[in-house]
């Protein structure tokens, strides 16, 4: 079945609010609506698993990952009550999704943890995968079903479109309701005192962005130099290009974009053409 839903959403910690102090309630507000949206276009959108492809869990040179774990399993660090997740994984779509990569000759490998089994694994949940499946599916009753998928930085441009490409053909080739989230933090170097410092590349990177997103030009995402997106300090690069892989021809929509800390942070869905 085609990808019924897909989405770009960000992973800081401010845009959950049970996980906000009370001096960051304030902050992040555009965006934890923009969240709150993204959820409710998703649901509307009745996927029965989602795939979040995240620059935060397992990092393989030369490869892309996909998580062969039968569950999921994260929480946010000090964080009172704790906002946490526990979710099934597919392994059935995670084996067909690992098969399409190789049918494009893409480089890609099966990861899991703990357990010699993959069918009483656990793998950890990361940030980037906890946060958008917060609003996104993952306290649905049941939790639905997740794959993680993560990208390869020394890979090509060309190399993650392709990845997004395998990931829309193994949707079509199975029976699920797929939605795809590309999760994705911008520009790191928005703010002197933050931890990557200050350079005028994330605010450039960012602009850049928010007018590909609105006009419909993932394509020219492509365009952007590494050399660019290194000195923006920018985590989104390759899950964009998964995404545009993925829905070349579906027409997305900018919710919002906001750089309240050191960071960029912009929600965004895609639907298919009707």
């Amino acid at each position: 079945m085609p990808l019924v839903f897909a989405a770009i959403a960000p992973h800081g910690g401010i845009a959950i609010a049970e996980a906000c102090s009370p001096e960051e309630r304030e902050v992040a507000v555009v965006t934890r609506a923009g969240m709150v949206e993204l959820g409710r276009r998703f649901t509307a959108a009745k996927p029965d698993l989602v795939i979040v492809a995240t620059p935060h869990n397992v990092h393989i040179s030369d490869a892309l990952a996909v998580v062969v774990a039968a569950r999921l399993k994260g929480r946010l660090n000090g964080v009172t009550p704790p906002i946490e997740l526990d979710v099934p994984s597919d392994l059935s779509f995670a084996w067909g999704l690992l098969e399409s990569m190789a049918a494009a000759s893409l480089p890609a490998a099966a990861v899991s943890f703990g357990s010699n089994d993959p069918s009483t694994a656990v793998a950890p949940m990361d940030w980037g995968v906890l946060i958008p499946l917060w609003f996104m599916g993952g306290r649905s009753e049941p939790p639905l079903p997740a794959v993680i998928v993560t990208p390869a930085r020394e890979l090509s441009a060309s190399d993650h479109v392709s990845a997004g490409a395998a990931i829309a053909a193994a949707a079509a080739a199975s029976d699920r309701r797929v939605a795809l989230i590309a999760s994705a933090d911008h520009g790191h170097a928005h703010q002197e005192d933050g931890p990557y410092g200050f350079h005028p590349a994330a605010k450039e990177y960012d602009s850049l962005v928010c007018e590909l997103v609105r006009t419909n030009r993932l394509d020219r995402l492509s365009e952007v130099s590494r050399e660019q997106v290194e000195l923006a300090k920018a985590d989104s690069w390759w899950q964009m290009l998964m995404l545009h892989g993925a829905t070349a021809s579906w027409r997305g929509h900018l919710i919002s974009y906001e750089a309240p800390t050191y960071f960029g942070m912009l929600t965004a869905a895609y639907a298919p053409p009707s």
